[in-house]
């Protein structure tokens, strides 16, 4: 006679809810990564654009705090007093100026975090370089740091293409995630 592995009620339901997680969360990643690659110049530009206003909140919220804390704190004296109350109202014209313009702030935005990728890529790409001599790869190795000085300098050259690659490029992951996920809500089994 086999052994079956039966199930307590809680073990059970337990198991339910982590078929129900992958499933849900399978369908919402392909659902994102369809929509990406259908449009993926509109679902990144509402992206950014959401982000942006994020940004804008978070500085005039922390522009609240560091006028109000250089107006009210008893601590405070002088030029401490005057820096914090300059600060906070620095943060809160920033975060107006993202506001007037949210579009066009977002647009920056979007081209400034490209930038700054492709910076960093580049910094990594040398910095591999650098660690040849201690590489077991040295091949590997050479070849990704070229790869990532090229990459870093395509995102600095054309940093809205580079972009809408890296989006297309998140948009294929969050489908075949997102399938993967929803056949493991299927199959996960009791061990």
């Amino acid at each position: 006679m086999s052994e079956q592995n039966l199930l307590t009620e809680p073990e059970s339901k337990g198991l339910d809810i982590v078929r129900v997680f992958l499933g849900i969360s399978g369908l919402i990643s392909l659902v994102l990564g369809i929509l990406i690659l259908a449009n993926p110049v509109k679902t990144g530009a509402g992206l950014v654009l959401i982000v942006t206003v994020l940004l804008a909140i978070y500085l005039v919220g922390v522009g609240v705090i560091y006028l109000g804390s250089g107006i009210f704190s008893k601590s405070l004296e002088g030029w401490p007093r005057i820096g914090t109350i300059l600060l906070g109202l620095l943060y809160i014209v920033g975060g107006i100026i993202i506001f007037a313009n949210v579009s066009a702030s977002a647009t920056v935005f979007a081209v400034f975090l490209s930038v700054l990728i492709g910076v960093l890529w580049i910094i990594e790409g040398v910095f591999v370089f650098t660690t040849l001599k201690t590489s077991g790869h040295r091949v590997l190795t050479v070849v990704y740091g070229v790869i990532s000085i090229i990459a870093g300098l395509v995102l600095i050259f054309s940093p809205l293409l580079g972009a809408v690659t890296l989006w297309l490029l998140i948009g294929i992951s969050l489908i075949v995630l997102g399938a993967v996920q929803v056949v493991r809500a299927f199959t996960v089994k009791a061990e």
